[in-house]
């Protein structure tokens, strides 16, 4: 009897072992394909990333303008010197905040803020150009008086010029950067990343009127002013534009930089067919290294990646319960969005489904127009492949229908998630085990009691 009861127990401890293991992998490949885990989506669907170059310069970084898509990465996120490429910043907040025929007029504190050995054009107290024409002699020929110029006219003050630069640069991502100055002249607390770089020029790339100018193959020339009879005519620093040594055919500008601290960078952007890409290097030990090693990232991203729309369908199965409703973000911040279709920069080989998405908690969300805003990130296994902006806004009830675990309370402003009975999968098959246990011994029991008296009756009949 005994016997027979320890093989029951251990029957059904196998069935238990049996399900368990069924029900915790159906379980767990569900929450990972719902909330998006990298790892886990890549052991099974087979995710790889192209094998990347090599490249001599120590910081670098290869991201699509469009789409935000990290394709290469090398020390991005360690904090370098910038140099003169924090003059596309100082151009863009001019584009952003300046007509192109305003005047600008130099103070003596721009006009003498140079050195012989700094670029400029030498110049003059009180001389004027128009925005224009201080432009092309910012971001062709990197004058710094210039940038310290344009700082005075946009921002009344050097000072004041530098916190517009500090906050835009967060507003378009870079959260680990410092500006101290226009120009990018050398200071301790003036520093950025390759990746924080690389955000800046994105909002830069993004800007018609500053590709305009930025991408100028031909000289341009900044005829006689109030204070300068002669013509001042250069051309874009860039070697990779029309023309130029380490000419590339895909190139549309961008911005060269050194100074002993920082060693050789460049920001470089590039278009071919519809693929935009920004390239970022930073401690260069030769001027050349930098665009050849600019190009080598750039001819490995055109030939290794492509882009596909997601539809808002398949936007919306990627943004699920367990990363935002469980995320920081939500315990936060109550919420009304919908979400569109999006564009992502995805490896040749592979397809829409192995792409998740994930709530980036480590983005501050800032409150703008009685809204937040935070991040969220395209995954395709560990790599980013687009990156947007998710919008929160108050006091009005979420409608989307594909996310249907919230509700409102009508006398707050408050989102929350409704009320719903929620049982642990082990405990279900705990009771699952528990009852069959408990059935296999009632009918042992039971067969038990018929068997004693049976052998009850029997005896008495041989009696």
């Amino acid at each position: 009897m005994r016997s027979k009861w320890i093989n029951r127990v251990l029957s059904v401890a196998l069935l238990f072992t049996t399900l368990t293991t069924s029900v915790s992998y159906t379980f767990s490949t569900a929450y990972a394909e719902e909330a998006g885990a990298s790892t886990q989506q890549s052991a099974q669907s087979g995710v790889s990333w192209p094998e990347a170059p090599e490249i001599s310069a120590g910081n670098g970084i290869l991201i699509d303008a469009d789409t935000g898509a990290i394709l290469y990465e090398k020390n991005a996120y360690t904090k370098c010197y910038p140099a003169s490429t924090t003059k596309i910043l100082t151009g863009l907040l001019t584009v952003e905040n300046c007509g192109m025929d305003e005047t600008v007029t130099f103070s003596r504190a721009a006009a003498n803020s140079v050195t012989w050995e700094d670029s400029n054009l030498a110049t003059k107290v009180g001389e004027q150009y128009t925005v224009e024409q201080a432009l092309y002699g910012l971001l062709l020929y990197s004058a710094n008086e210039i940038a310290y110029g344009l700082a005075e006219h946009v921002g009344g003050s050097l000072e004041n010029f530098v916190e517009m630069m500090n906050a835009r640069a967060r507003e378009l991502g870079a959260v680990n950067t410092h500006f101290a100055n226009a120009s990018g002249l050398y200071d301790p607390n003036h520093y950025t990343t390759a990746y924080d770089m690389a955000m800046i020029a994105r909002g830069c790339y993004n800007n018609s009127t500053f590709v305009n100018i930025d991408s100028t193959e031909d000289t341009y020339t900044i005829g006689p002013t109030n204070l300068t009879g002669e013509s001042r005519t250069f051309r874009h620093r860039h070697q990779m534009l029309k023309g130029r040594p380490m000419y590339y055919e895909y190139c549309k500008g961008g911005k060269t930089g050194f100074t002993d601290q920082s060693g050789f960078t460049l920001v470089t952007f590039a278009e071919k067919n519809d693929m935009r890409l920004i390239c970022v290097v930073f401690n260069c030990s030769d001027s050349n290294i930098r665009f050849t090693d600019t190009r080598t990232l750039f001819d490995w991203g055109f030939d290794n990646f492509k882009k596909i729309t997601a539809s808002s369908d398949t936007i919306s199965s990627y943004f699920s319960g367990s990363n935002y409703y469980q995320s920081a973000v939500y315990s936060r911040y109550p919420e009304n969005f919908s979400l569109s279709a999006s564009t992502l920069t995805i490896p040749n080989h592979a397809n829409v489904s192995d792409i998740t998405l994930a709530v980036n908690e480590n983005y501050t969300p800032e409150e703008i127009d009685n809204a937040y805003t935070t991040g969220i990130r395209f995954k395709y296994g560990d790599n980013t492949v687009a990156t947007s902006l998710l919008t929160f806004s108050k006091g009005t009830a979420h409608t989307d229908n594909r996310l249907p675990y919230l509700s409102q309370d009508a006398d707050t402003e408050t989102v929350q998630p409704r009320w719903c009975f929620s049982i642990s999968i082990w405990v279900i098959v705990a009771v699952f085990a528990a009852v069959v246990i408990l059935i296999c011994f009632i009918r042992d029991y039971q067969m038990s009691r018929r068997r004693s008296l049976h052998a009850r009756r029997h005896h008495r009949r041989r009696r």
